[in-house]
């Protein structure tokens, strides 16, 4: 891909891709039901069996079954597995903790679980203003996880792990679709396998407890975020990472925390102390020193760093 090739339309399509992925924390608090790791289940059976129906459209099964061989199988199983578990862990979070908090903690946590995925995997530096980042979040969770007080939206400690055992998996699954897409797999056949195979990973759990999305205001929920904060928003995402710098997609990413913390506050009537909000934004200032980390090679021209082997520089969440 070339990464100084930037389209006007772009940025606007990552923004809306982030925003609709803000959305998923107030929709299963509207939603009403009330285990959260079927909420993830179905999610990620209406998104993925939607996006599998784009590709068969589009001419594009071969690259599915071309994730299911090596050497690309052994990746896609990581990101299936790290999917599903982010998928569970992450709506837990928000059931637990609150919307605002949960996210928050989640995308704070997932920037620092990248790198050191990458430095694991593929040998990449950390750099200090990795490792500055790294130490804003871990203070930011710290002072999350004590940031409960009288008036305030409650911050419990098991809904802080959940949230940051989400934005590990987050990392992870970004390193594996990386390696995916650096081998030469399409942006959407990646996308709708892995999603696909972590709908099976959780699929049990739906089997079990479908009965509990039964009614009006459930189905509605699964619908928004199967094919609007999943489909839909993968699919935006993917076209306009195609044309933007993973540094610049970091920071429009930040539309996601931001989107969340609003409705958080504004629909939901979360009211975090101080001491979260400090918190918070610690955790948001890591992240933006991820996400605008230098990467300028030659005359000017926007690159990223190349791993020892065989990874791309594509983010999908």
């Amino acid at each position: 891909m070339d990464r100084s090739a930037s389209s006007p339309a772009a940025p606007l399509l990552v923004l809306a891709a982030a925003a609709l992925w803000g959305t998923t924390g107030t929709a299963q608090a509207l939603g009403g039901a009330g285990d959260p790791v079927v909420v993830a289940a179905a999610r990620l059976v209406v998104g993925s069996t939607a996006l599998a129906l784009v590709v068969v459209v589009t001419g594009g099964t071969g690259a599915l079954v071309r994730c299911l061989r090596p050497p690309s199988l052994a990746w896609t199983l990581t990101a299936a597995v790290a999917t599903a578990i982010f998928q569970a862990a992450f709506f837990s979070a928000v059931a637990t903790t609150g919307v605002t908090t949960g996210t928050v903690v989640a995308l704070g946590t997932a920037p620092v679980a990248t790198g050191l995925c990458a430095a694991a995997f593929f040998s990449e530096p950390l750099t200090r203003r990795w490792a500055g980042a790294t130490v804003l979040a871990v203070t930011g969770c710290t002072v999350l996880v004590g940031a409960a007080g009288p008036g305030a939206s409650t911050v419990e400690p098991a809904g802080v792990v959940l949230a940051v055992v989400a934005g590990t998996c987050y990392g992870l699954y970004t390193t594996a679709a990386k390696a995916l897409l650096e081998q030469g797999v399409p942006v959407v056949a990646a996308v709708t396998t892995t999603l696909g195979l972590g709908a099976v990973t959780l699929a049990p759990v739906l089997v079990l407890r479908a009965g509990e999305l039964a009614g009006a205001r459930p189905l509605l929920m699964v619908a928004w975020l199967g094919l609007a904060t999943t489909a839909a928003a993968y699919l935006l995402f993917a076209y306009g990472l195609r044309r933007l710098p993973a540094a610049t997609v970091g920071t429009l990413s930040l539309a996601e925390p931001l989107t969340a913390a609003t409705l958080g506050l504004v629909v939901l009537g979360e009211r975090p102390g101080p001491w979260a909000v400090a918190g918070g934004l610690c955790l948001l200032l890591g992240l933006v020193l991820v996400a605008l980390r230098p990467h300028r090679t030659g005359a000017g021209v926007v690159a990223t760093p190349r791993p020892t082997t065989t990874t791309g520089e594509q983010d999908l969440p």
